[in-house]
This record gives structure tokens, C-alpha cells and sequence, in this order.
């Protein structure tokens, strides 16, 4: 007898949308047929509803340890599997970072106890943590992350030479957030000097602009290239470093790839105008162009993966003056709502959605056993409704700062059900099922 089964509905996976049915038992995916006739435990009805492997989100911040005004592992994987994000890769810059073991393990262990999506977490490299770089396990670690623009602490790596050799010894993926510092830097003093207190966040994207970021992603490949290096670029925000990108061998097959992530691809900079602080991030949200292109590389095949950066604040925070508002904003609940709006709007086919949120941060970070809908694999698992509304509204928040960019935004498409490792850990009609179902991702991972 199965644990449950998904009848009658349609199972997009692998390029393909079919009506069928899907069996999961022991927290696997144990049969995927165009009829199930077998007992099963629960039956959950799916008719007119689209089922999808749970998005994996390969960039998010959830600020444990340290900042549990804006946000903790338990409250932001509620919001995630609220949004359909079934997995998560959680960045190192929280208080203490993550650049020691001692760090890394304590996040594993808070994660177990609450977190009812499946997680890893980023080592963070330093100038002057190489060795320990060098000792991070693949099997069990999404990556390394390196601050190529500036961080919190001293997580900026900007010695040439640790660079190289973080480039040239690490065990697994490098992650990259590539923005020149010494381009934002001169840019802040020539606007500061220019606008003084008149400074805003229509300034932002011209601060922290297109040659800031075109440099650091080029000196981020040229590297790459030197040492053969595995290089995942984070969140490219322009068309000019679209160009930097391929599509002529398979994701399988790439040493370098990249990741849109949705704000980018939402928004442009004519809505600094009413949104002010709460799209000021980083990189910077830019022109309308920018956006297209972004767009236009994730259909072609240039961007790999769709993902969120999603890094809350509290709303006194991002209330501030400009030049003290932090950057970021909470996307992690509503990521799969915006790409089943562009689904609605014919921009996507949710085919592509799927391969871009689940099949490909599987390929890029050799995810273990997750990622697609494949009998013996995990069942992490999102039943959307795809001609639903769905009015963004306070009320409605998972996220511990209680405020989104997307307040009062009415998009198409609804998450309904999500389970993780066969568990329902979130029902939009019943009442929710916050289990900490949550399990480690494990990789198969080499250099």
C-alpha cells in the first residue's frame, strides 16, 4: 500500500506536461503511471491543478545565526515551502559567518530541528581562510561563496593571489557575487559629492552599475578559465553580462554557469520611483533592457538556473534615508508565483519554469536524488494552481519582517500543496503542516 497518491493531474517533468497519477511511499517517488489503481493511505485529488518538483532555490539568505530581527531558518523555510521551494542553499554572511566548521555544523543542526524544507549551506571564503577552503566535503557542502563585491565582515576576497588560489583548490562549486568594488566605491563618492542628502534609490542601479558588475564577472571567468574551475555566477543583473555566457554545450557539460534571479527579471528601474528601498539590492535592479535580456538568456539556455537572493530586512531597516537602508528584499514565498505569472502572460511555458527552478540547480549542483519527478527519487513535491489569482498581501507573509515588494501586486497562479520527502508540509486551503521534514541535500560533487 502506498503512503499517498496524486490522482489526476498534470505532472509537468523533463520537457514534457501528461495527465497521470504519482505514488509516494516512505518519502520517495515510488510509481508514476497514467492511472494508479492501488491502495494507498491518502488520496489527494489533482484534477485541473499541475504537479512539479519542488523549486530548489540556490540562493537565499536566512540570517541564523545573528539577525533574528530580519529573519531565522524556521520562519524563512515556512515561507519557502508556502512559495513551492522544497530545497535551499543558504549564503555565509550571518553573525558568526560561515567560514569555519564549527559555524557550518551548528546552521546543519539548527536546520534539523526546524526547517521543514531540505537545506545546505555556502562556506564562506575569506582573504585568509584558504586551508580550511580546501577541506570542505563536497558530498554534503552546495559550495563556496565568494564576495567579490563588498560583504559584511570580512567576507570581501580581494588579494589577487587568495583569490587564485581559493580559485585553483576548491573542492566543489565556487559561487560568486561579482560587483567591482573600486568602481562602486568612486561612484559613491562622485554621487554623495553630487546629491548629498538628496541621494536615493534612484541612484542605486547608476552606483552600482553595469561596468561594476561587467568587471568583476569577467575577472570571476578569466579565472575560472585559468584554473578550470567550476564557477556559478549569482544573480547577473545586466544584458552586457549576458554576453559573457554560452549555450553551446549541455548544463551537464558547462564549467561556468549562471543565475537570474527573479527581482531582476520582475522589476526595472522605473520602479525605484514607488518601491524606493524595498528593491534596493544587490546587484542593482536596472533598465528595461536589462530585464529583457536577462530574460531572453534564461530562455536561450545562457542563464542556467532562476533563484531568489532572497535576504530580508525589517521594515525600520528599509525605511531609512537611502544611505542607510540595507540592501535585499524577501522574494523566497512568492518566487514560483512571479514564474507561473510569466507563465500566464506567455513570457515562460512552465516547462521552462520547471527545468530553470528544479532540473537545473539539480544538474549544476549534482544534487543527490532531487530536482526531477523519477520513481525512487525524493518526493519533494508542489501541487499549483496555474489560472489561480493571487493577491499579494500582508497578511499573507510567511517572513519574519512581515513586509514584501510585491505588496499588492496581483499576480496569476497559486501554490496549493507542497511536500518535501513525501511529507505535506504546507496546505494552502487546510490548516498548514510546518513538520521539520527538511532533510541535508547531499551531492554528488567532485571539482
Amino acid at each position: 500500500m502506498y503512503d499517498l497518491i496524486i490522482k489526476n493531474t498534470t505532472i509537468v517533468n523533463e520537457g514534457k506536461e501528461f495527465e497521470g497519477d504519482l505514488a509516494i511511499k516512505d518519502g520517495r517517488i515510488a510509481k508514476i503511471d497514467s492511472c494508479i489503481n492501488a491502495q494507498a493511505a491518502q488520496e489527494v485529488d489533482g484534477t485541473g491543478k499541475h504537479l512539479l518538483p519542488g523549486v530548489i532555490d540556490d540562493q537565499v539568505h536566512f540570517r541564523d545565526p545573528g539577525f533574528p530581527h530580519k529573519g531565522s531558518i524556521a520562519t524563512e523555510s515556512l515561507a519557502a515551502v508556502a512559495g513551492g521551494v522544497t530545497s535551499f542553499m543558504e549564503m555565509p554572511n550571518t553573525n558568526p559567518q560561515t567560514t569555519n566548521f564549527e559555524e557550518l555544523n551548528k546552521k546543519f543542526e539548527r536546520a534539523s530541528r526546524v526547517s521543514p524544507a531540505n537545506y545546505s549551506f555556502f562556506f564562506g571564503a575569506t582573504n585568509d581562510n584558504l586551508e580550511l577552503v580546501k577541506q570542505v566535503d563536497p558530498a554534503n557542502v552546495c559550495g563556496i561563496k565568494i564576495f567579490m563585491g563588498s560583504s559584511t565582515g570580512n567576507m570581501l576576497v580581494d588579494n589577487q593571489k587568495v583569490l587564485e588560489q581559493i580559485f585553483t583548490h576548491a573542492p566543489n562549486l565556487i559561487a560568486t557575487h561579482c560587483e567591482d568594488e573600486a568602481t562602486i566605491r568612486n561612484n559613491v563618492a562622485i554621487f554623495k559629492a553630487k546629491y548629498g542628502d538628496d541621494l536615493n534609490a534612484t541612484h542605486h542601479p547608476l552606483i552600482r552599475n553595469v561596468e561594476g558588475c561587467y568587471l568583476s564577472s569577467s575577472k570571476a571567468i578569466e579565472l575560472a578559465k585559468k584554473t578550470d574551475a567550476r564557477l556559478h555566477i549569482l544573480h547577473i543583473s545586466t544584458a552586457k553580462e549576458t554576453e559573457l555566457f554560452t549555450n553551446e554545450v549541455p548544463l551537464k557539460e558547462k564549467r561556468i554557469t549562471a543565475e537570474a534571479c527573479v527581482h531582476h527579471m520582475y522589476f526595472n528601474d522605473t520602479f525605484y520611483l514607488s518601491k524606493g528601498n524595498q528593491i534596493k539590492c544587490n546587484p542593482a535592479i536596472k533598465t528595461e533592457n536589462d530585464r529583457l535580456a536577462i530574460i531572453k538568456a534564461v530562455l536561450d539556455d545562457r542563464i542556467d538556473i532562476i533563484a531568489t537572493d532572497h535576504a530580508p530586512h525589517s521594515w525600520e531597516e528599509k525605511s531609512q534615508h537611502y544611505t542607510k537602508a540595507p540592501s535585499g528584499l524577501p522574494l523566497v514565498q512568492h518566487s514560483l508565483n512571479i514564474m507561473m505569472n510569466f507563465v500566464h502572460e506567455g513570457v515562460f511555458s512552465l516547462v521552462d519554469v520547471v527545468k530553470k527552478m528544479a532540473h537545473a540547480p539539480a544538474e549544476c549542483f549534482r544534487i543527490k536524488e532531487r530536482g526531477y519527478l523519477r520513481e525512487g527519487y525524493f518526493a519533494d513535491l508542489v501541487l499549483v494552481d496555474l489560472e489561480a489569482p493571487q493577491n499579494i498581501t500582508q497578511k499573507q507573509l510567511k517572513y519574519h519582517c512581515q513586509w514584501s515588494p510585491l505588496d499588492g501586486e496581483k499576480l496569476v497562479g497559486k501554490v496549493q500543496k507542497t511536500w518535501v520527502n513525501g511529507l505535506l508540509v504546507f496546505d494552502d486551503i487546510l490548516a498548514a503542516n510546518f513538520v521539520a521534514a527538511g532533510m541535508p541535500i547531499t551531492f554528488n560533487s567532485t571539482r
